[in-house]
């Protein structure tokens, strides 16, 4: 998965942020295929499923048949076309996310060679916000933090080292 950088700083931070708001030995439905993160979850005490791989823009089927007690987002919805309508699908009470922030000097990325590698939306924290809110969430805690990487002595690699990146949300379901 990660064949030149492996993303410690990301990984630690954002476990972190989960064992802030998420008691360990909680059941997670975590969105996305097994990955490197939800192995350390399960590590650390979590007990993790993950959806299969199937289009999360079509297919609700994982997060309506689920009962975990929180839902897990990591760099997922950023990847979706209608990131609204599986939000409004999760029957869970917790919702736990990250994405990446809309960067003003980098265009969105998108991979040449996997189609399921490209960024649909970038989000600015307000935009994500709404769609929580919007899709019947209440956001409860959130953190920003900056790109992983050591810069290189550049204009674009400096601004990604001292501008936030990534957002964390933790929200639960409005009663």
């Amino acid at each position: 998965m990660y064949n030149k950088f492996y993303p410690h700083k990301r990984y630690k931070y954002t476990l972190e942020f989960l064992q802030e708001v998420i008691p360990e030995g909680s059941k997670v439905l975590d969105l996305g295929v097994e990955n490197p993160f939800s192995e350390i979850m399960s590590k650390e005490g979590y007990v993790v499923e993950n959806t299969k791989g199937e289009d999360l823009d079509e297919d609700f089927s994982s997060v309506q048949n689920s009962d975990a007690d929180v839902v897990t987002a990591f760099e997922i919805f950023e990847h979706l076309v209608a990131p609204f309508n599986v939000l409004k699908e999760i029957k869970a009470k917790k919702l736990v996310v990250t994405v990446p922030l809309r960067l003003w000097f980098a265009t969105a990325y998108r991979s040449k060679t996997d189609p399921w590698d490209r960024h649909y939306h970038e989000f600015e924290d307000w935009q994500f916000d709404w769609l929580l809110e919007k899709s019947g969430w209440e956001i409860k805690k959130t953190r920003k933090w900056t790109n992983p990487s050591r810069p290189p002595i550049a204009p674009r690699p400096l601004l990604r080292h001292l501008i936030p990146r990534y957002y964390a949300v933790y929200a639960e379901r409005k009663a």
